[in-house]
């Protein structure tokens, strides 16, 4: 018999866009794959918010969420995640009020508090910044919208209101760690990019939980690039499109997806190379049995509940078949536990 999952698999989707490629292409492709990993038994499938960025075309999150809720049937849906400094609470509120209505019990809002973006375009979105700063006040104005309307209310988000949403907050260092144990939030820790505090943001995280009613326990996501093909090297020469996508960004010259290179040193200066590896560290590239070695490790370090992989291939086929190699190497998939069931914007406060 074959041994279950250790943990549920998720997937993270920026909806990526190749070099040679279209917005267009990026999209259907990114609903062509939320068919394919519902069918290979992955539990959610998350967009990112991203902005003024030639490589990513998930900018408008929530209208993609509900592209890819439609053509789905189980699968639980949402932002991985939604950059608050960005919009009006209210704003957030009724778009995913309107997304829990339409797919009940099967929406996620994922919030983060950093812009997804560089200052200038940050300005275009929401005029005045703060770098975060008034980030637990909006969460506390969001929740306020997503709970049950009160007599006498003045403002309710029609839809928004009571909606069945499940709340977490994601983060790249500690300060989203420890509010979300604050708020009794589930926590997803993006160390597929920043993975310097992760051991750190988990610990805090779990040591200062605080139940509710949305989760009685903790429940922690683990973010991670992983790539899979039949051979170690495959995966390594797949993933040197993302090694190149992030060599760009430190540049100040992002671009969509290149094709792999076979020499990836060829590419880049030693500072750079250095910089990507750390930035990098906990990507988990290969064949099947070292991605599934690799990421059990990833788990055993980190305690996560939930691991929530991100694949950036430049071939499309290529990410198909890297999903499909994972989901065979994981397992069949469990049930997650039921500190992550929703209890939606119950527990929100009003």
């Amino acid at each position: 018999m074959t041994p279950s999952r250790p943990a549920p698999l998720s997937v993270l989707d920026l909806a990526p866009i190749r070099a040679g490629g279209t917005v267009g292409d990026a999209l259907r492709e990114t609903l062509q794959l939320a068919r394919t990993v519902e069918d290979l038994g992955y539990h959610r499938f998350w967009l990112a918010e991203h902005h003024n960025i030639p490589g990513i075309a998930s900018a408008a999150t929530a209208v993609l969420i509900g592209q890819v809720a439609a053509v789905t049937e189980r699968m639980r849906v949402g932002s991985g995640g939604v950059m608050l400094p960005n919009h009006a609470p209210m704003v957030v509120a009724e778009q995913f009020g309107t997304l829990a209505a339409l797919y009940p019990g099967r929406i996620d809002l994922g919030l983060g508090r950093a812009p997804g973006a560089d200052v200038n375009t940050a300005y275009a979105l929401r005029r005045a910044q703060d770098n975060g700063q008034s980030f637990p006040t909006d969460l506390q104005e969001l929740r306020a919208f997503l709970a049950p309307a009160q007599p006498g209310q003045r403002i309710t988000a029609i839809p928004g209101a009571g909606s069945d949403l499940q709340i977490l907050l994601l983060g790249s260092s500690t300060f989203s760690a420890q509010l979300a144990a604050q708020e009794g939030l589930g926590f997803a820790f993006a160390a597929h990019f920043a993975p310097q505090l992760m051991l750190d943001a988990f610990e805090l995280y779990r040591a200062r939980f605080r139940p509710s009613e949305m989760f009685p326990e903790p429940y922690a996501m683990v973010g991670a690039y992983v790539v899979v093909a039949d051979t170690d090297e495959e995966a390594r020469r797949l993933f040197t499109s993302t090694q190149q996508k992030h060599t760009w960004l430190i540049r100040g010259n992002p671009r969509p997806t290149a094709p792999p290179l076979d020499d990836i040193d060829a590419f880049w200066s030693p500072m750079e190379r250095a910089s990507i590896d750390s930035q990098l560290r906990e990507a988990v590239v290969g064949s099947p049995e070292t991605v599934r070695a690799g990421l059990e490790s990833l788990l055993e370090r980190t305690g996560a509940d939930e691991v929530i992989v991100a694949t950036d291939a430049y071939d499309f086929d290529a990410r198909l078949r890297s999903y499909r190699l994972l989901a065979d190497a994981w397992g069949p998939p469990r049930t997650p536990e039921p500190a992550a069931a929703t209890a939606g914007a119950r527990d929100g406060a009003q």
